[in-house]
Order: structure tokens, then C-alpha cells, then sequence
């Protein structure tokens, strides 16, 4: 999943921390018997239709369209429209076979039908995928047929109406022949999007590079192999590459390739999974359509909670990042939105005026940017040195940093509330630390970048107030990446101070009775505990991976179970933490109905007393505040005290694994793979016409496409049986990349250590004894009052443009 801005608003112990039915008709039945059908039956009797059809392909002889190879096969009768005069797009589907890298593919003469029919695309889709099943490619793929069809309903529209289809352009792309799911090209078989048979891996001696599919849909599949007719047809362009290139070149393919043909307005990013509502889509549109300076825009990710919210109530984690979530798209995305610049535009579900990513006649700008990436990733560096290789990890934060600040064009990125879309959310801890390690690097080191070039802000083309705006936000985001480089050590002494105070000999203090016997100790246990947990996650985060996996038989269950239990002991240290501080006020509080009525005097004499109320109201009151603010006030109910457990496991666990494999610059564990070359190839001939043709060998019969249909829709009637995912070996990294690693993690760690050894010492408790007026809350140090108000400013201004945010909506700003 691609990365999504969160910015937390962490409790008293830390600092704010950067991670970041319409009923529609029935289909009429494919005719086949309903007998019980086994998996193996099922699966048996798609390969024998398969074979059967490969058997009866005839050769061809096809005549190239502008030196390339392009065919139009028919499709199934079974999903020919029957309530309309079907049209070639309708009853044909195309296939190219591409033969050149995505740049070139305009150059090489290659066309969309799109582009031949001469249409005005105002929507370009791209649906981008690697191996997702068909559940997740049918809960994106649905979402979006809803969409456009809210579109073709809004008869009043000037853009859209009955007709507004033809307007809307839906790209898949899929990373890697060898590695898409079978059942996931099963469902575009049945909407007639993907025939068997038809793809060849070269053409007269040249390698295919993508294999591109164009259909006209009229129906809607589930993912149990249901057809239905459509409400409107779908123009539907899948890419199947012949190798597995990373995201980031299917994103080429759409913007490079795709984007010169059709030429769209505004091109939506999903990634399968995502499931926008049914006007999300629209909602984001309009955006664009309403505000012309506006380059891109996203809307609210928020986590799929299952049935009855069932992953929210049994599931910690998933309700931990779906508070998280929430809290971004309340406090820090309505922020960035006011200032016109928002530092992520979360790939899964995005948008972009067209215009705006373009490069400039020297080819720099924000495409050039965005695919720089590209190369960095894979086997060779280019060159590239570890931080700017970290720094692509984020490519989206790149892409968003450009645009706004393109040089002479003054685009702005805007935050669409009403556009949601539901996502899934890691719900193991391997899963959820390896997703990290990707966001905190690329995010890190692309806020560092965008930074330090702050200053291309003032040749972007804003006005002269919009560049003082977005001077100030430069300016908080700096402020937010010093205490996102320090959280270690602010989070530490936080606890330290807190558990220290309840400890405290004084007999002055909240907590004298725990001063001395068995709660001294427990506390002097934490303490030590604390620091214990921060070694082992350190030795594990250098060596061990937390993803459990097997090999030969045995199993190597890395350090998950270690990650595990450190995130519970870390929770309990976070529940001690707050006690200390919600025990001090409570103690600090008067009992009386009299003592309240000289509360004022209290709070300006009690110093601890007053930095805490004030930290706490900056937290969670904002939390409170912000969300009934927008109406969104149920996450506080089902996902806070999750959310409060796993906090410190956000700032130790996730900062420490993701420094300690800085080196580490792969998205995962997808590897590059080889092309097949199981398709066979079209070889140029000399025709009668002594012309050069293609020999290809193509379905002949249509009974057997038909039926090929039928199996496959069969097939997705049967659940598949479950496999386990076999992990490719780590690939090896470079003496000088580990270095590097040891020299940042040594810096980092280092700093936050420093930190945490100066204000924990004998020589600043003395100083501050020395020249601190002695009061009742003496031991209350005086860094932990600057965390407290820090915390309390900048969650200030988080909220003031969150409610600003609010205030312009309402007024159409």
C-alpha cells in the first residue's frame, strides 16, 4: 500500500510524530449445470477449456498496423450488450503487443482507441497491481463502475450525463506477467478485458515489453464469477507487463505511454485494494473543475473496519492506524490544505491535473522527478547515493514537493473531505514494521529535501501572500522534523521525568507514599525495563527480519515474536506514564467545593499542575474537540485506547527498524523476474501481396471462447485453495550502503542519546536546583516543560487549521 501522510498527535509523554445501490438487473445466465463442483474439478475444467481453445488456434496472417502489431479478436457472446446497438469497442477487443519502453510508445506509432475515436478524456484512471487477488481487484474495480456511473447520472451536469463514459478512460496496469493472480485475470476475462491465446512475448524478433487489452465493458463481475449488466459502458485499457518493474514504471506506462494519447484532464490514482465511495470520484473532480490553480488533490484514506467494524474490535493494530488515519485526516491534511501544499498525496487514492505534472522544454519538472526513482531501486544505483535512494522510497512526497513548486505556474494541493476511500491496513506486526520501514525512510529524508530547498517556493509562481503561507508551513515543517529526529530521546525523557517525579523522595510530593517500598521499585523495574527494550530492538532491527518465513523445511520465525512482545512491555510502560501524569493532577487538584473556588490560584503557583492540564488539553482536548468538529467522533470511542497502548511502539519500535535498515532501499519483497517466453512469438512472413505480414497463431473458433468464459467463471464460483507465499532471497547489499547505514543510525542514535544523558544528569539536576526558584514541584525539570509546551503550540496550530479548513468549506473556498 502506498504510503499515507500521518502526522500524530502522540500523549503527554511525546512529541508530535511523523509516520505517516442502485439494484441493477441480473445478466442472463451463462447456460451450464448447477451440479456440486469440487476446487480441483473447477480449476480442471477451466486448463481443459484452456487447452482445448489453444488447441484449435489456426495461423494468421495479419497485416501490421504502422509497423506494429495489432489485432481485434471477438469477444464471448455472452457479454455483447443486448439493450443497445453494439459498436466494434463493444463486441471486439483489441490487443497490442508493445515492443518498446513506455517513453517511446507515442514515438513507435502505437495508438489507444481512445485516441483513434478522436475523444475528449476528461478522467484517466489507472488502477495500479501486482499479485492482488480477485477480491481485492473486484472491491476497486466495482467501486469505480459505481463512480462513473454516477457520473452518466448527473444529468444537469455540463461535462457529464448519459453520455459522460465516453469522457472516462480505466487503465489497469499489472506488475509482471509471471506474477499476476490467475483468478485477478479470470474476472477481466469475464468482463472481456483478457483473452487466453492471444498474447504473443515477441514480434519479428523484437521482445514484447507490456501487453495492452482495450474493451468497451458492459458488465459487472464479482468475485465469485456473478455477471450482471452494467449501468453504463466502461472504456477499459489493461496492461499486462511482461516483466515486474516496480510501481513506479507501471505509473510510466500510464503518465508516458498512455497520458500523450488520450490527454486527459485529471488522472486518478488507485492501487487495487482501495474502495472509493460512489461520488468520491466525482467530489475529487470537481475540485480541479472548481479551482483552475488547483495541480493535485487527494481525499480521506480511512481503514476498511470489516463487517460490523469486526477488525476494528479484534484487531489492536488496525484500530490503532485507523485512530491514526483519522486523527491525519482531521488535524493535519485540513492544515496543509489551508497553506496549499500538503506534503503526500497518498497514491492510493489521489488526483492530478495533467497539465501540472508535465515536464518543461528542458525535460525538468515533476514527472522527470517522480520516475528518477525508477532506477534506484532495482540492481544498479546509478550513482545515487544512499540518502537520495531513501529519499525516492517516497516518490509521492517528490511529485507533490514539485508541483507546487514548478517554477512561473503557482499550482496549490488541495484536501477533498467528501472523496473517501476505505483501504486495508496491515494487521501483523511483520507486515506493519516492514510497511513502515518504507513511509519513515522516504518520508524522513523527502522532508529533509523539501527542507532544504524551501526556497524554490519563491520562484513557483504564487502570489506574493501564497508565498508567505507557504514559507510559514515550510517553517512548521522544519520545527516538526527536529522533534521527529529527537522522538527517541523525547519520548524517553518524558517517561523518565514522570516515573521519576512519582519515585521522588520529597515529601512534598504527589506520590510521597510511593517514595519508599514496593512502588519505588516497581517504577525503578519500568525504568530499567524501558532501556533494556531499547537494546533488543536495536540488536534486532541490525540483524534479524520480523517477517516470519520457511526454507527447506525449516522455519525462521525472525524476531517477530520479539517485536511482538516488546510493543505489549512498551504499552505497559506508556499506561505507567499516564498514570503518573493523571494521579499528579488528580492529587494536585482540590477535594473541597472550597478549594475549587481558588483554582486559579493553584494552577499559577502549582507548575506542574499547570503544564500538565495544558499538554493534556493539547492533546487529547484537540482530539475531543477536532473530531466532533467534523462530525467524525466515533474513532475516539473504538480506537483511542488502542491507539494510547501502541504509541510507544510507533516512536521505539518503527524509528529504530527503519534507521537500522536505511540500507535496505527495496519496496518489499517483489523481485525482478525474467520474461517466460511461453507465448510464443509472431514471425514477419511475406504475404500474397508480397507485403510483410505477421504469422500469428489465434483462437479460430468462437464456441471456444465461449466456453472458455464459461470455465472461468466457473472456476471463480469455487474458492481457491490458500498457498503460502514464498519469499525471494534477500538481495545483497553493498559494503559501502552498510556504511552509510552505521554513520546515520550512529548520528541519530547518538543525538537522541546525548539528549537524554544531558537532561537526565547530576550536573543539570543541580543546575537547575541552583537557579530554579524551589517550589513544590521542584523535581518537575524544565525540559520536560518545553516538550509540554512545544506539544501544546503545535498542536494549536494544527487545530486552528483544521478549523479554518472547515471555515473555507463552508464557504466554497
Amino acid at each position: 500500500m502506498s504510503e499515507v501522510n500521518v502526522h500524530n498527535a502522540p500523549p503527554v509523554p511525546s512529541l508530535p510524530y511523523n509516520a505517516y445501490n442502485t439494484a441493477q438487473p441480473n445478466y442472463p445466465p451463462v447456460q451450464q449445470t448447477r451440479q456440486p463442483m469440487f476446487r480441483e474439478q473447477s480449476a480442471g475444467a477451466y486448463s481443459a477449456a484452456r487447452q482445448k481453445m489453444l488447441n484449435r488456434r489456426s495461423v494468421r496472417h495479419v497485416e501490421l498496423q504502422q509497423g506494429n502489431l495489432v489485432l481485434d479478436v471477438q469477444v464471448p457472446s455472452h457479454i455483447v450488450p443486448k439493450t443497445m446497438q453494439p459498436t466494434d469497442e463493444m463486441t471486439k477487443m483489441r490487443y497490442t503487443a508493445a515492443t518498446c519502453d513506455p517513453d517511446d510508445f507515442m514515438h513507435q506509432k502505437y495508438t489507444l482507441r481512445p485516441y483513434l475515436y478522436n475523444r475528449q478524456t476528461e478522467l484517466f484512471i489507472v488502477m495500479t497491481m501486482y499479485n492482488e487477488d480477485e477480491v481485492l481487484f473486484v472491491r476497486t474495480m466495482n467501486s469505480v463502475i459505481k463512480n462513473i456511473a454516477h457520473l452518466c447520472g448527473r444529468n444537469r451536469s455540463k461535462t457529464w450525463g448519459p453520455e459522460g463514459w465516453k469522457k472516462v478512460v480505466v487503465c489497469v496496469v499489472s506488475d509482471g506477467r509471471n506474477k499476476v493472480n490467475k483468478r485477478t485475470l479470470q474476472v477481466l476475462a469475464l468482463m472481456g478485458v483478457y483473452q487466453e491465446g492471444i498474447a504473443k512475448d515477441s514480434v519479428g524478433g523484437k521482445d514484447v515489453t507490456a501487453h495492452i487489452f482495450e474493451y468497451t465493458s458492459s458488465v459487472v463481475v464479482t468475485e465469485r464469477g456473478e455477471v450482471s449488466q452494467g449501468a453504463c459502458p466502461i472504456q477499459i485499457v489493461f496492461c499486462l507487463k511482461e516483466q515486474n518493474k516496480k510501481k513506479l514504471n507501471s505509473h510510466r506506462w500510464f503518465f508516458n505511454a498512455f497520458g500523450p494519447l488520450i490527454k486527459p484532464n485529471v488522472c486518478i490514482l488507485l492501487d487495487v485494494g482501495t474502495k472509493p465511495t460512489k461520488t468520491s470520484i466525482y467530489e475529487l473532480w470537481k475540485c480541479f473543475d472548481k479551482h483552475s490553480n488547483v495541480g493535485g488533490a487527494c481525499g480521506e484514506i480511512c481503514v476498511e473496519p470489516g463487517r460490523g467494524c469486526s477488525l476494528i474490535l479484534t484487531s489492536p493494530l488496525a484500530a490503532s492506524q485507523n485512530f491514526e488515519y483519522k486523527m491525519s485526516n482531521i488535524l493535519d491534511k485540513p492544515l496543509e490544505s489551508v497553506f496549499g501544499y500538503i506534503s503526500v498525496l497518498p497514491g492510493a487514492f489521489s488526483a492530478y491535473r495533467y497539465r501540472a505534472l508535465q515536464n518543461g522544454p528542458d525535460g525538468k519538472g515533476p514527472l522527470a522527478s517522480y520516475f528518477k526513482g525508477e532506477t534506484m531501486h532495482g540492481g544498479g544505483a546509478n550513482g545515487a547515493g544512499l540518502f537520495e535512494r531513501n529519499m525516492y522510497l517516497a516518490e509521492d512526497r517528490i511529485l507533490c514537493f514539485e508541483i507546487v513548486t514548478k517554477k512561473r505556474e503557482g499550482w496549490i494541493l488541495k484536501y477533498v473531505k467528501s472523496a473517501k476511500a476505505a483501504t486495508d491496513v496491515p494487521t501483523t506486526v511483520p507486515e506493519f514494521i516492514s510497511q513502515r520501514r518504507r513511509w519513515l525512510n522516504g518520508s524522513l529524508f523527502a522532508s529533509i529535501h523539501a527542507t532544504v530547498f524551501f526556497f524554490r517556493i519563491w520562484t513557483s509562481g504564487q502570489n506574493f501572500f501564497r508565498k508567505i503561507v507557504l514559507q510559514i508551513e515550510f517553517i512548521y515543517n522544519a520545527i516538526q522534523l527536529i522533534f521527529t529526529w529527537t522522538s527517541l530521546a523525547n519520548f524517553y525523557l518524558a517517561f523518565f521525568f514522570l516515573v521519576s517525579s512519582a519515585t521522588s523522595d520529597s515529601s512534598n510530593d504527589a506520590f510521597h507514599f510511593l517514595s519508599n517500598g514496593a512502588g519505588k521499585d516497581v517504577f525503578e523495574v519500568f525504568l530499567k525495563l524501558y532501556l533494556s527494550l531499547l537494546f533488543v530492538v536495536t540488536v534486532c532491527s541490525l540483524g534479524n527480519r520480523p517477517q516470519a518465513s520457511s526454507h527447506d523445511g525449516c522455519k525462521d520465525y525472525g524476531s517477530k515474536w520479539t517485536y511482538s512482545l516488546a510493543i505489549i512491555l512498551f504499552g505497559f510502560c506508556n499506561i505507567i506514564t499516564l498514570w503518573c501524569a493523571g494521579y499528579t493532577i488528580y492529587l494536585a487538584l482540590p477535594h473541597t467545593l472550597a478549594g475549587w473556588k481558588d483554582i486559579g490560584h493553584l494552577i499559577e503557583t502549582n507548575k506542574a499542575l499547570r503544564e500538565l492540564v495544558i499538554s493534556i488539553a493539547a492533546t487529547y482536548g484537540l482530539y475531543f474537540i477536532g473530531s466532533f468538529m467534523h462530525l467524525e467522533p466515533w474513532h475516539m470511542f473504538t480506537s483511542f485506547i488502542q491507539y494510547m497502548f501502541l504509541l510507544p511502539s510507533y516512536v521505539n519500535i518503527l524509528m529504530m527498524y527503519a534507521m537500522c535498515n536505511l540500507h535496505d532501499v527495496t519496496w518489499g519483497t517483489k523481485g525482478d523476474n525474467g520474461s517466460a517466453k511461453d507465448l510464443g512469438g509472431a514471425k514477419k512472413v511475406k504475404g500474397e501481396d508480397g507485403k510483410d505480414v505477421m504469422e500469428v497463431e489465434l483462437p479460430t473458433a468462437r464456441e471456444d471462447v465461449d466456453q472458455l468464459w464459461a470455465a472461468a467463471r466457473s472456476a471463480l464460483q469455487q474458492k481457491p485453495v490458500e498457498e503460502k507465499e514464498h519469499r525471494d532471497a534477500a538481495t545483497k547489499q553493498a559494503d559501502h550502503d552498510r556504511n552509510s547505514r552505521t554513520n546515520v543510525v550512529l548520528t541519530w542514535v547518538g543525538t537522541n542519546i546525548g539528549l537524554i544523558v544531558v537532561f537526565t544528569s547530576t550536573a543539570f539536576t543541580n543546575w537547575v536546583n541552583k537557579h530554579v526558584e524551589t517550589t513544590s514541584d521542584s523535581n518537575f525539570n524544565p525540559y520536560l516543560s518545553f516538550l509540554f509546551f512545544a506539544l501544546a503550540g503545535l498542536s494549536a496550530v494544527r487545530f486552528t487549521g483544521s478549523f479554518l479548513y472547515l471555515l473555507f468549506r463552508l464557504f466554497g473556498h
